[in-house]
């Protein structure tokens, strides 16, 4: 037991000498209070604010915009120039069956909203099923929504339903009083009802608008402007345009509207030569020519507007290959006033798209043109005889099929609706 009592005090010896020659440090101060200042929104730059604002999406920034003043006039620095797209309306129709088997089913299906991404809100026309399935949309503009009875007399001027579907509000026009035409301007036989089309919009969220109906009375068009102010609505007629000539049947208009550049165009059957114009504010009509390299053929061509800038632009597939986007602008060598800006080979393009005949003649009869996409989204819409329904984006070359999960197809035309832009509280001040 002694060696054992030895040799622990050894090892404390040892260990006590150890600390001697290695002293404990002194005692840490205690770390001084740093006092800390909490950053809040009301702290934020206006640069940095607008960068931030500049990152939502438009619902979004409309509700941020209603935080306070500061924050609607930074909103009001950052608005999109583009009205922001919520997603497309349109009545959808039944797969065609491939020539030469027949293609007419007369079914008519109520108009749905396909919401652009998971983001967008679903919206709905919110009609009854009798409505539904008697009325047919004819034109969708501003924040709205307007729609004429399916089956309805073409010499009587038809009451309008609009619907605006953010707001959930709607009014049925009743059609232009007989008497309340032009002095010495008695009621037509040989008038021919077009269609309907949204002129004005005061504010979004009011049904504060005007709305015209064009009329083709004997050979000359002529505009009822119908002027709604909180759902009371006001007709006036305007005389028959002076100038323009209708010298064909009318019952080749388009009885749909294409809002592009600033104007309202009526598209014409069976001819390439011209379409029908007419300017909202001065509520003139006048015809527009079009590119005589297009020649004469049933919808050959679409009006709209160009994704990047707005400008009026045309859409037209020549033959089965040839995809031409041509723009409006004078110069030496403009077609009628139209230029060439780009020319897209859609023959690998339309090999995509199965079963879609080979042969030259057949691929040209059972492809056509329907649309540009009004949202400047860069797509256009392609059509086929039974071989599915498509669209088209010019800078990608994606071709994507339109088709709904019951297998039915998107209908022609699809309609984009956007938002009423910019929202009357968010219109910058000078």
């Amino acid at each position: 037991m002694a060696p054992q009592s030895s040799c622990r005090g050894g090892e404390d010896q040892t260990l006590a000498s150890s600390a001697a020659a290695f002293p404990r440090p002194p005692a840490l101060a205690p770390a001084p209070v740093v006092k800390t200042t909490t950053t809040t929104v009301a702290d934020l730059t206006d640069v940095i604010l607008q960068a931030i604002l500049l990152r939502l999406t438009p619902a979004d920034l409309l509700r941020a915009a209603l935080a306070c003043h500061r924050w609607r006039r930074a909103a009001t620095r950052v608005l999109p120039r583009v009205p922001p797209l919520l997603g497309y309306f349109f009545h959808p129709r039944n797969p065609a069956k491939p020539p030469p088997k027949p293609t007419t089913d007369k079914t008519h299906y109520p108009a749905v909203f396909l919401p652009l991404d998971a983001s967008s809100p679903r919206l709905s026309l919110d009609l009854t099923t009798g409505a539904a399935s008697s009325l047919s949309i004819q034109d969708v503009h501003l924040g709205l929504v307007l729609l004429l009875p399916l089956s309805r007399p073409k010499s009587l001027l038809p009451r309008i339903l609009v619907v605006d579907p953010a707001s959930r509000r709607r009014v049925l026009l009743p059609p232009p009083p007989r008497d309340d035409a032009l002095p010495d301007d008695r009621w037509r036989r040989d008038r021919c009802v077009i269609g309907v089309a949204v002129l004005a919009r005061a504010h979004p969220t009011r049904l504060t608008f005007d709305a015209v109906c064009l009329t083709i009375d004997g050979d000359r068009p002529r505009a009822w402007v119908a002027s709604v102010r909180e759902g009371n609505c006001a007709w006036r007629a305007l005389p028959r345009a002076e100038g323009v000539v209708v010298d064909f049947d009318p019952w080749c208009f388009e009885a749909r509207c294409v809002h592009a550049a600033g104007n309202i165009y009526w598209h014409i059957c069976n001819s390439s030569r011209r379409l029908l114009q007419l300017d909202p504010c001065t509520l003139e009509f006048s015809f527009m020519p079009v590119p005589a390299a297009l020649g004469d053929c049933f919808n050959k061509y679409r009006i709209g507007e160009t994704p990047e800038d707005g400008r009026l632009c045309m859409a037209s597939i020549i033959g089965e290959e040839s995809l031409q986007i041509w723009v409006r602008g004078e110069a030496s060598r403009s077609d009628r006033g139209w230029l060439l800006e780009r020319e897209i080979c859609m023959t690998k393009v339309l090999d995509t798209v199965p079963g879609l005949p080979k042969d030259s003649m057949m691929r040209m009869l059972c492809t056509w043109l329907s649309d540009m996409d009004y949202a400047r989204t860069g797509k256009v819409f392609i059509c086929t005889w039974g071989y599915g329904r498509y669209a088209f984006h010019l800078e990608t070359g994606k071709l994507e099929r339109l088709v709904m999960k019951d297998g039915k197809e998107h209908g022609n035309p699809i309609y984009a609706y956007t938002l009423a832009w910019p929202p009357e509280f968010l219109t910058p001040r000078n």
